[in-house]
């Protein structure tokens, strides 16, 4: 079988895995269980610690001890059974701990996905900048086909959602030990530290004002990253609650309409090129900002009637706001580190962002949800947005003042080599 097909194939695979639930637990969580809100920032806070603990510690296995792709397959079928079991617990805390551990498993495959591919691609004489990217867009494409099937079956709001994912991660563990063998390197120095082994070099670029700035705004903006994953399928199902929208389109399918925003990403990525050339790193880092103020007050404003304007265009503008900020955040560190330390300072931004940033947003915005904008089970869910577009904001304006960054063309030459 063709070697691109077969990797596009895992690609794939690996994004649905967490497309069936990720959008639509809220639903399950708030609507089938009727749990609060406070607890449910806890499990989008998994997400992060499982981003901050694992990749790490699985690239050194993979590194020194065993193949990739087997390592890959093992942590999919372990994650595969941890989210099948979902649907049998029965108490929030139980769930988070199932949910934990099943992240624990699924998070590290992310960067193992990507070792993989490059792994095969490079053996097989592949130019992996050329043929890597199509690959990868399946995998959004992925994202996108489990999101539809949870909607378009009825599940958005059913634990089946699991049993899809589950079902999901089965096959692709067992379907990745057909994959060519990608064996250890053996990269890591036998005499290295454990600090370097866990790529905990990078730390020392905090001693630098403009990358420890850069790093610290990576951890407030990760804190609204993952927000309207986790609360986005829900605000657009409880408009049910209205009389007046309770049959509507944004109410039957919120699934397919979040699945906007995942459209919306593949098309951004084809942009960076163009915007990172006449604008520079600071002044994308700082329109995607501005892209989630945008984000998060056009859901503030929208309904599912005169108001569905600002849901879908809020859906578009989220392409925008998480693309350019990680792709310019990235080369960002490309450009401004020691060639040395470059893979581990990648790293740390992916822990800042994707990992404290997203587990202090889970965890913050449950609690401040449930305290301040939930009255009697009912969220304020346009104070929610507002709130959320006001933290946004507040980020952008320091970002534009604090961080000094002058636009090198060359900075951006690497794009398109």
């Amino acid at each position: 079988m063709n070697i691109k097909f077969r990797l596009t194939l895992m690609s794939f695979l690996q994004f649905f895995v967490w497309g069936a639930w990720l959008i639509t637990v809220g639903n399950y969580w708030f609507g089938t269980k009727q749990w609060s809100g406070a607890e449910f920032g806890a499990i989008f806070s998994t997400l992060g610690i499982s981003s901050i603990i694992m990749p790490a510690i699985t690239g050194i296995v993979a590194d020194k001890w065993m193949n990739a792709e087997k390592l890959y397959g093992i942590l999919h079928i372990l994650g595969g059974l941890c989210v099948a079991y979902l649907p049998q617990v029965d108490n929030p805390s139980a769930f988070y701990w199932v949910i934990f551990a099943a992240m624990m498993c699924y998070m590290p495959t992310i960067s193992l996905s990507n070792s993989v591919a490059y792994n095969i691609l490079k053996n097989n004489d592949f130019d992996v900048i050329k043929v890597f990217p199509p690959i990868r867009v399946w995998g959004t494409v992925g994202f996108i086909v489990a999101m539809w099937i949870t909607n378009l079956s009825g599940n958005k709001a059913s634990a089946n959602m699991f049993y899809i994912s589950a079902f999901a991660a089965m096959i692709l563990g067992v379907y990745s030990f057909t994959l060519p063998q990608c064996p250890p390197q053996k990269l890591i120095e036998e005499n290295a530290t454990l600090s370097k082994k866990l790529g905990l070099d990078a730390f020392k670029l905090f001693g630098t004002y403009k990358m420890a700035l850069f790093f610290v705004f990576s951890m407030f903006l990760g804190g609204a990253l993952q927000l309207t994953n986790m609360y986005g399928d829900t605000f657009l199902s409880e408009f049910a609650n209205m009389p007046q929208y309770k049959d509507s389109f944004v109410v039957k399918y919120s699934t397919i309409i979040m699945s906007i925003s995942q459209i919306s990403e593949t098309l951004f990525i084809l942009a960076i090129p163009f915007f990172l050339k006449r604008f520079g790193i600071k002044q994308v880092m700082l329109i995607s900002m501005l892209a989630w103020v945008l984000r998060f007050g056009l859901f503030s404003y929208g309904n599912p009637a005169d108001g569905l304007w600002m849901i879908i265009l809020s859906c578009i503008v989220y392409g925008m706001a998480f693309d350019f900020f990680n792709i310019s955040g990235s080369l960002f560190v490309e450009t401004s580190t020691d060639s040395k330390i470059r893979s581990s300072a990648q790293g740390l931004f992916m822990m800042m962002s994707n990992g404290f940033g997203a587990f202090f947003g889970g965890l913050v915005s449950g609690k401040v949800i449930d305290a301040f904008y939930t009255n009697n089970g009912v969220r304020d869910w346009h104070s929610i947005w507002f709130a959320f577009a006001v933290y946004a904001l507040i980020i952008a304006v320091a970002f534009a003042v604090l961080f000094k960054h002058k636009h090198d063309p060359k900075d951006v030459e690497s794009i398109s080599h």
